[in-house]
């Protein structure tokens, strides 16, 4: 199962959320504007393994599913 957490680097955490900010919410690594590229994108949030999202502010971990314990 996997959890989404934030980058657990607060400092440049900080800095690429004040980046989503500053443009209006939308990834700052998509050339794009629209539904898709809203933090967090289509892709991440349809990406089915673990790792980062494009611009590294949100990451996709592995957790036990508690029902399988």
């Amino acid at each position: 199962m996997l959890k989404i957490i934030p980058n657990p680097d607060q400092e440049f955490l900080k800095e690429i959320t004040q980046k989503v900010i500053e443009n209006d919410g939308y990834c700052p690594c998509l050339l794009y504007k629209n539904d898709d590229t809203k933090c967090m994108c289509k892709d991440f949030r349809e990406q089915a393994i673990p790792g980062f999202c494009h611009c590294k502010r949100f990451m996709k971990v592995e957790t036990e599913d508690k029902k399988d314990a």
